[in-house]
């Protein structure tokens, strides 16, 4: 009798298990287009055994706990990965949004030795250098021309709008990058609470079963996974916790336990963080990508059309105005991009074409026409080396340079974050067949234990109601 009920207790138990298996191959199988989901297996054990006439038998098989299959060190792999990825993303984008506000279009020939090549449109800075200094030789052709005179200011004119619109727009992608970065630095708040939050959670309901909150432990690896794209960081679990981890960066930590260790802020040229406030060395994530972008290639840019402005500015007044006598061409003052602008007062009858001598006189626009190919240097007190065309086509082949090789590594690191989170997928993700095949598995136990359960069953109807007859 004890040993049918035994067996009846034990195949109970039995069925309990296997019922717990197939509900978990069941959510599996319902997370399988879930990225964020790690696949869960059910840890079957013995609960234990008992000492009997018969001698020490088992208390029956037990679901012991829930674990989800995931490899730590790839999901910080992924983690790191993940914010290079993301930081070249974001640059990429900064850079392109400055190649748009140039005017030109920088064609990479195929054919061309050169890193970059300048197409010249009739709209960019470029062929306004080149309408400029034209118009200066079409002036010296005919001097007492007004429709020359009249050309000559249209081209200048527009020489110095497209100069002051590239500025403004190189200018805005600046400020939209800051911009971008306030928005994920308060994203980033946003989610070190979460996680903050999440650690806490997990603490408490795995104070007695190490490992167990599954869900809550791929809610905070998504949200890890979302932070990363934003700045760069290190997780390590937090000695005598229950599955608790501490967030850092570059050894300023930021979160530990369920508490946040004060928020982070943009302060215009970095990131703080911690308590106390640190400046934070991001060396990947969106926000690096960002500042990488403005601090580097875009302002360089700027830079280089100042450097354009001064050196126009400079040349062109000391040709067209020798004695400092006579009134200057361009605004002395407008020495950058943003105030390039012609002398005040300038119209075609004060236009000149010499400093005095006869009617057709053009000593002067020969003389400011020649600067087109007049080669200058740092070491003479120039603003840049070269001519003018040379120094602007320059400038922007180092953009169209600092492009193609963003584009290039970012290709490159895609590819090896692909291959990470594939490395990762192989070990987390949910597999159909493998699946469909545990639930076959469970299904069979748990008719295979039924019929036991039957058969145990009918034995004791014997024993009860038919032993006596």
């Amino acid at each position: 009798m004890s040993g049918l009920f035994a067996s009846l207790s034990n195949n109970v138990k039995a069925l309990n298990a296997q019922s717990r298996a197939i509900e978990t191959a069941g959510r599996n199988l319902a997370n399988v287009n879930n990225p964020n989901y790690a696949r869960q297996r059910v840890v079957f054990g013995d609960r234990g055994t008992v000492q009997t006439d018969l001698g020490p038998q088992s208390l029956g098989l037990e679901a012991l706990s829930i674990t989800q299959l995931r490899d730590t060190l790839l999901d910080k792999q992924v983690l790191r990965e993940t914010a290079l990825q993301s930081a070249l993303t974001s640059e990429q984008a900064a850079l392109q949004k400055a190649q748009a506000g140039l005017g030109e279009n920088i064609d990479r020939a195929s054919g061309s030795t050169s890193v970059t090549q300048i197409d010249s449109s009739s709209r960019g800075i470029s062929s306004a250098i080149n309408d400029f200094f034209n118009a200066f030789q079409s002036l010296a052709a005919s001097p007492t021309d007004r429709g020359e005179r009249q050309n000559l200011l249209q081209k200048a004119s527009t020489l110095a709008d497209r100069l002051q619109l590239t500025d403004r727009r190189l200018a805005q992608v600046q400020t939209d990058i800051d911009s971008q970065v306030n928005t994920d630095v308060n994203e980033a708040n946003r989610l070190l609470q979460t996680i903050a939050e999440l650690n806490g959670q997990i603490g408490r309901l795995e104070v007695n079963k190490p490992g167990s909150a599954v869900d809550l432990r791929d809610q905070r690896q998504a949200r890890l996974e979302d932070l990363a794209k934003i700045i760069p960081f290190d997780v390590q679990p937090i000695a005598g916790s229950t599955g608790q981890l501490e967030l850092s960066v570059a050894g300023t930590v930021l979160v530990t336990k369920a508490l946040v260790q004060g928020t982070l802020a943009f302060t215009g040229s970095v990131v703080t963080g911690g308590l106390p406030a640190t400046a934070l060395s991001l060396a990947s994530g969106s926000v690096k990508g960002a500042l990488t972008a403005r601090d580097g290639t875009v302002q360089t840019m700027r830079d280089g059309l100042d450097a354009l402005a001064r050196q126009l500015v400079t040349s062109v007044n000391g040709a067209y105005n020798p004695t400092a006598a006579t009134g200057d061409f361009f605004a002395p003052a407008g020495l950058t991009a943003a105030t390039f602008a012609l002398a005040p007062g300038l119209n075609a009858a004060a236009l000149k074409a010499s400093d005095g001598g006869p009617a057709g006189a053009n000593t002067v626009a020969l003389a400011v026409a020649n600067l087109a190919n007049t080669t200058f240097t740092t070491a003479g007190g120039a603003a840049f080396d070269g001519t003018f065309s040379t120094h602007y086509n320059r400038t922007v082949s180092d953009l169209g340079q600092a492009l193609s090789s963003t584009n290039s590594r970012l290709d490159d690191q895609t590819n090896v974050a692909n291959i990470v989170r594939g490395q990762r997928d192989a070990v987390s993700s949910v597999s159909l067949d493998e699946e469909m095949a545990d639930l076959l598995r469970f299904q069979r136990a748990f008719q295979a234990t039924s019929r036991v359960f039957t058969t145990v069953d009918d034995l004791l109807d014997t024993v009860v109601n038919r032993l006596g007859k």
